[in-house]
């Protein structure tokens, strides 16, 4: 019999939330996180605004002497894992490490020191151009300082694919738990604003001046954002012997790609199609089972109306019953980590039995004609969730969840 994986621990870190509670609260709430960037200059960009974390103290959770080289994405990965990990009730000290992994999704990973570093560089002010602050460049080094604070000796490994990266990981932990090579493994990811990222988004002119607005008519774009979500999936029998809380189960997953273009989804979505099937097949799910999708819902006009396309392919008339909300109307789209932070909200969503809204939705339009529950969250039981993730290249992955069951 095949091994079942559940979720016994959330952290996250996000422009409404520095702590799984928080966040939960304020997503209920439909309280929209994004605003005016702080973190670096955006006067020459066509917009201004992201879902940045404000007032964020990473020195209450973190040692001064460990911080002078964790980039903006490591502090935030490490302070949700230290959340998850508390949260699962694990105890370290008894467990065998050599059995508990890190697989994180990641994205620019430590691009914002890196750009300190090149700044100081052109103005020749040596004292700030530290080498140091490149340490954390590569994007695998969050997994890395996750490993190493908790010394976890299991599986360990990073996965890059632009927006999906992180809902990806969730899927390659879980195998690697079915697959009896860990015990528990610590997923999700995190990844900060940098201005590379946010200068390549308003080049691209898909970002909103504003606050983006997914499947609403009068959408203009998405509003980026930054986060870390971090689950820690364990194997059933190891969670039911320590008693630990369950919150859902992990059942499979879809992956697909789009083979069509670099940035722009297939017009008559086959790739997300595909995923959102092959998730349903392999956790063994038929359409009529499903109670709630988290969407990718970026508030770009054409992932919107593809992704409304692909589920009404999927689940026929059933696909209008279907709540469908995009929780990126709160957070921002978190890139490397955005399938991480929205696992964690389709996990609470389950356990609390309640469907989170699409923030700043309106105006309807005719080609996205489902049911985006919008402003107000909505009280209503879910057995079974999905929560897709559409990414650039066509990377698609699509999580399935379900309420557990023994």
């Amino acid at each position: 019999m095949a091994k079942r994986v559940v979720i016994t621990g959330l952290g996250a870190v996000c422009a409404i939330g520095k702590n799984k509670e928080e966040y939960w609260n304020n997503l209920i709430q439909g309280k929209c996180g994004i605003g005016k960037i702080d973190l670096f200059d955006t006067k020459e960009h066509r917009t201004q605004t992201g879902a940045q974390v404000k007032d964020f103290h990473p020195e209450k959770y973190i040692p001064s002497k460990k911080l002078k080289r964790m980039s903006r994405t490591d502090r935030m990965g490490v302070i949700a894992a230290q959340e998850a990990i508390r949260d699962s009730g694990l105890d370290l000290e008894i467990e065998n490490r050599e059995r508990i992994g890190v697989l994180l999704g990641a994205g620019a990973g430590g691009m914002f020191e890196a750009e300190e570093y090149h700044r100081a560089l052109l103005t020749k002010d040596l004292k700030k151009a530290k080498p140091s602050l490149l340490i954390s460049h590569p994007p695998c080094v969050t997994t890395d300082y996750i490993a190493k604070e908790f010394s976890l000796k299991g599986p360990r490994s990073t996965i890059v694919t632009a927006c999906s990266s992180s809902a990806t990981s969730i899927g390659y932990a879980a195998d690697l738990i079915k697959d009896g090579k860990a015990l528990v493994m610590i997923t999700g990811g995190s990844d900060a604003l940098c201005q590379l990222t946010y200068s390549g988004f308003n080049s691209m002119r898909v970002v909103d001046k504003d606050r983006c607005r997914p499947f609403d008519k009068n959408r203009t774009g998405l509003s980026l954002g930054e986060s870390a979500g971090i689950l820690i999936l364990e194997e059933l029998e190891h969670a039911k012997n320590r008693d630990a809380k369950i919150y859902c189960e992990f059942l499979n997953y879809g992956l697909s790609g789009d083979a069509y273009h670099m940035t722009a989804p297939h017009p008559k979505a086959r790739g997300a199609i595909q995923a959102i099937r092959e998730a349903l097949r392999d956790a063994k799910i038929e359409p009529e089972d499903v109670d709630y999708i988290n969407a990718h819902g970026t508030a770009t006009p054409f992932n919107d109306e593809t992704e409304t396309l692909a589920i009404k392919e999927v689940f026929g008339e059933r696909a209008y019953k279907i709540p469908v909300s995009s929780t990126k109307s709160m957070v921002g789209h978190c890139l490397g980590a955005a399938g991480g932070i929205e696992a964690v909200a389709t996990a609470l969503a389950i356990r609390n039995s309640m469907v989170p809204p699409t923030a700043n939705y309106e105006t309807e339009d005719p080609q996205c004609d489902l049911n985006y529950v919008p402003g107000k969250a909505r009280k209503q039981e879910i057995n079974i969730a999905l929560s897709n993730s559409f990414a650039f290249g066509g990377n698609n992955t699509v999580l399935a969840f379900g309420k557990y069951k023994e």
